[in-house]
């Protein structure tokens, strides 16, 4: 694929995720172009396709994986049809960038893994906060030896019920794990593992326990784990999504052998950095489209101008981890 080459996209589920965080990334990343977008209710596809200037709208995907000006699909619905949209786009001949999390299981990617091995096209996930200015610059500080060899990590994800961070969709997707895999901590939690394990490592070994606490839902509301990383690192993390509004907290704690860093996942992130040379607050903004940066390396990569900045394998290791936590 020449290096010129503009990505024409397709997008498969054009829901609350695609309106600021992703959508317009695909139009205003440079090399990119969306052309076509999908959704069941097609008076919302076409709604979507007006406001942002997309010419063609379907409510069917597989017209949309039939158009042959399409090179690359974003797929963009509730988990549970990451996997067969995933195989079907691949098999279409087009490259796919499928949300996170990328199935509701390890196991699932693996269909994805054979289908994208039968293919002569590419498959990435979209675990964009790699490329988040904030937490490039606290990998930047961790590989700089900042707070000198990394021993723990701590995560507390601590939201009530109805909390501000977590998105909102007509028919509450999220909390249904036939559709999510397994309620909050299954839509939140993989932003956070995936970092970390791209900072410390594959994982040694885990364990967990997942409960439903409140019985709000049908999911669990409280998911508590533990695992030993490479280099003998130890994670400990806690996603509870049923305090009270005071106790909430969003904090990524890592204690090194000569200091300590934290940062928050959710909102623009501020790292807290404390060692010899005192205490520093550093404040990067999100782009306005979280998921712009991201998109540009993966429009690079289907140029093939880069390696892959996010593969299903390494999606895989996060579900993993996630099953662990949950004993799924």
């Amino acid at each position: 694929m020449s290096s010129a080459k503009t990505i024409r996209w397709g997008i498969i589920g054009v829901g609350d995720v695609c309106e600021v965080k992703s959508g317009p990334a695909f139009y205003r990343a440079s090399g990119s172009q969306l052309l076509a977008v999908m959704r069941r209710n097609l008076a919302k596809a076409k709604d979507f396709a007006q406001r942002h200037q997309v010419p063609q709208y379907y409510d069917n995907a597989d017209a949309l994986l039939a158009n042959p000006d399409i090179d690359a699909v974003y797929i963009a619905t509730p988990p549970a049809q990451h996997k067969d949209y995933a195989i079907a786009a691949l098999k279409a001949g087009k490259h796919v960038y499928i949300e996170k999390p990328v199935a509701l299981s390890a196991k699932e990617c693996d269909a994805i893994i054979k289908a994208e091995q039968q293919s002569t096209k590419k498959a990435v996930v979209a675990h964009y906060r790699r490329y988040v200015p904030g937490f490039l610059k606290f990998s930047e500080l961790l590989a700089g030896g900042a707070i000198g060899r990394p021993l723990m990590v701590q995560v507390d994800m601590l939201q009530p019920i109805a909390a501000d961070i977590i998105s909102n969709s007509d028919d509450n997707w999220r909390v249904n794990p036939a559709l999510s895999g397994g309620g909050l901590f299954y839509d939140l939690a993989p932003h956070q593992i995936d970092l970390i394990l791209q900072w410390f490592g594959p994982v040694v070994s885990a364990q967990g326990v997942s409960l439903n606490q409140q019985h709000s839902n049908s999911s669990d509301d409280l998911t508590c784990g533990w695992a030993r990383l490479q280099n003998d690192v130890v994670l400990q993390g806690r996603w509870g999504f049923g305090v009270q509004g005071q106790q909430s907290r969003d904090v990524c704690e890592v204690i090194g052998t000569k200091g300590k860093l934290s940062i928050n996942f959710f909102g623009s992130p501020t790292i807290h950095q404390e060692n010899a040379d005192g205490n520093q607050q550093i404040c990067l903004d999100n782009p306005d489209h979280v998921q712009q940066p991201m998109i540009a390396q993966v429009n690079a990569y289907f140029r093939g101008e880069r390696d892959n900045p996010c593969s299903v394998p390494e999606a895989k290791a996060v579900m993993a981890l996630m099953g662990v936590f949950t004993q799924r």
